[in-house]
């Protein structure tokens, strides 16, 4: 799991090569010129939270309404929804789990426009989609998902952005930010802040992720994340939605992880931030909006002013869409080195395989 952590700026670095950036462009022009009215995603695991980025993107930046399909629809209940004028994706590191074919195969037979985003571009997913994007991240060692599913953040933002252009290339102002990611994901993972709180959650029962917009999927991989490597229950939700009840259950012996950018997101965190430290929760603040407002010493563990402990790792300041290409990796780090604290082996979850077959 470290050495895949460790890739990601490379992976960064090799999607963005010519060949990888060209054949994207591609797909994306074939996107255009079919003109969908609407997207649907389709995934699992950390894949769907890969998703449910692309989802908000399409709608931001696109102006279409996207959603996440529930492939047990198709493949158990047997519906067959009119797919026409619709762009369905799917989205799977190994691109072996029958049911996500299976919604690709039946959406290309409703009249969808089908494309597989996948690790593997020779497998079953990639075969039941019209067209394919490589995410190019090599093989992963470990059974939790980290350097693929940023390769999935990188694919999906190279394709949205380039539907957007209208002719499938990206702008020279968008390659030029793109092109700065291998440098800032290098600089990021170089902190040892998040490896060096471990000891600060070794004894914990349970914890809470929360984000907004942007971040709301990676609050939702971090959870998933401490899951399947420290066996620690956590339980992810958009910010919004902490404060209509789960807000109850925070309190000094339940840790919350909070996702903060420094756009929209990240600002309609604020209330969020402020409502936890009255309840005085721990709090560990991630993103570049993470020290400004959220009553934390910036990397390290120090008082909150009227709350609760919090301590905040700031990163680079990036436009809220780049980053969770950024904020999820010291989250990464942190389940690394909590599941080792906790005397657990990160490289094999119990229970768990790399390709997980659902019908």
């Amino acid at each position: 799991m470290a050495a895949d952590i460790a890739e990601q700026p490379a992976g960064y670095a090799r999607l963005l090569q010519p060949d990888h950036v060209a054949a994207i462009a591609d797909v994306a022009a074939t996107i255009v010129r079919r003109r969908p009215r609407h997207v649907v995603f389709t995934a699992r695991g950390t894949s769907d939270h890969a998703a449910l980025y692309a989802a908000y993107l399409t709608e931001i930046r696109l102006g279409l309404p996207a959603g996440l399909a529930s492939p047990s629809t198709v493949t158990l209940f047997g519906a067959r929804p009119d797919l026409r004028d619709a762009l369905v994706v799917g989205v799977s590191q190994s691109g072996g789990s029958p049911d996500l074919a299976e919604v690709l195969r039946v959406a290309r037979e409703q009249g969808a426009s089908t494309v597989a985003v996948t690790n593997a571009p020779d497998s079953p997913l990639a075969a039941a989609a019209e067209l394919t994007v490589d995410i190019a991240a090599g093989h992963e060692r470990a059974v939790a998902a980290t350097k693929t599913y940023t390769a999935e953040l990188l694919a999906l933002l190279m394709l949205v952005e380039g539907v957007r252009s209208g002719d499938g290339t990206l702008p020279a102002a968008e390659r030029a930010v793109l092109d700065t990611l291998p440098a800032l994901a290098a600089q990021v993972l170089a902190d040892p802040t998040a490896t060096e709180l471990a000891h600060r959650y070794r004894f914990a029962a349970r914890l809470v992720t929360t984000g907004r917009g942007y971040a709301y999927p990676t609050a939702r991989e971090a959870a998933l994340k401490l899951m399947e490597t420290c066996y620690l229950p956590a339980l992810a939700f958009s910010g919004a939605d902490l404060l209509h009840g789960p807000l109850a259950m925070t309190d000094p012996d339940v840790p919350v992880l909070a996702v903060v950018g420094s756009g929209p997101g990240g600002e309609s965190m604020r209330e969020v931030l402020h409502r936890l430290r009255q309840r005085r929760a721990d709090v560990l603040t991630i993103g570049a909006g993470a020290g400004a407002g959220a009553g934390a010493d910036t990397g390290r563990t120090g008082p909150a002013g009227d709350g609760g402990p919090a301590t905040a790792i700031v990163l680079p300041d990036v436009d809220e869409r780049y980053a969770p290409l950024l904020d999820i990796l010291p989250a990464q780090q942190l389940a690394l080195a909590l599941a080792v604290a906790r005397g657990e082996d990160p490289d094999a979850p119990r229970g768990l395989a790399k390709v997980t077959a659902t019908r």
